[in-house]
């Protein structure tokens, strides 16, 4: 087994007034050679966008893109004609492929929206571009780890187009989980959205991210009443 322990106060950080964004990868201004990706998991942005503020205009493509508010409304509008607005307990993902120009902007004039985005590289080019979103059902991620997003169409959760398979759980103190991987030529990565946990003996705390591979199961075990994101992704593209 091999491992990479990204702690969350050595992510790369952006502050812009409307923004305060960490970077558990290399993106923008923030550059480190030893943390460009996470096999194919290329972003994992952990974004606070002021009250009424947001990200213009602007373009992606052949990037499969899934957003997860974590507190907030958060409005989404994109060149494929969509308009809506996430919320927590809300997954979305867009397939940029061929190429799509979306914003995005705090819904709210009173209070901050807090949201993760990840990019993930895909295993098809040039697709024609897609949305969708989703809610999940707070009750199903207690003590599990709850699948949100898989290569599947018909799978629980939303689709992109790579083997990449994520999970949350909201996991009470004591409970362990055991995961077993799709693919074991496939890495783990685990990020904390809240609590503490331990994995292979190694304590992690909120924010805190932990890639395994070269391994084809995982033993999670939460140590304080505990939020976890899980990402299966292939290592190579």
């Amino acid at each position: 087994m091999k491992t990479v322990l990204h702690k969350s106060n050595t992510r790369g950080k952006a502050e812009y007034g409307w923004l305060n964004s960490h970077h558990s990868f290399s993106f923008a201004n923030y550059y480190d050679p030893k943390r460009m990706n996470f096999g194919v998991l290329r972003v994992l942005n952990d974004d606070i966008v002021a009250p009424g503020m947001g990200f213009k205009k602007h373009p992606h493509d052949n990037m499969e893109i899934i957003s997860i508010p974590l507190e907030g409304d958060l409005e989404h509008k994109d060149s494929m004609g969509n308009t809506t607005v996430i919320k927590q307990g809300d997954i979305q993902v867009m397939s940029a492929g061929t190429g799509v120009f979306h914003s995005e902007h705090n819904k709210n004039r009173d209070r901050d929206v807090k949201f993760l985005q990840i990019w993930i590289v895909p295993n098809k080019r040039d697709v024609e571009p897609r949305y969708d979103q989703i809610t999940l059902n707070s009750k199903n991620l207690q003590n599990q780890l709850y699948q949100i997003l898989s290569p599947n169409t018909d799978d629980s959760g939303v689709w992109i187009h790579q083997n990449a398979w994520f999970y949350i759980g909201e996991l009470e103190m004591g409970n362990v989980q055991n995961y077993t991987l799709k693919d074991p030529k496939s890495g783990v990565y685990i990020f904390v959205l809240d609590g503490d946990i331990t994995i292979e003996n190694q304590n992690l705390h909120k924010r805190d991210g932990f890639g395994l591979w070269e391994t084809d199961h995982i033993k999670i075990k939460a140590d304080s009443n505990s939020k976890v994101l899980l990402m299966e992704v292939p290592m190579t593209s």
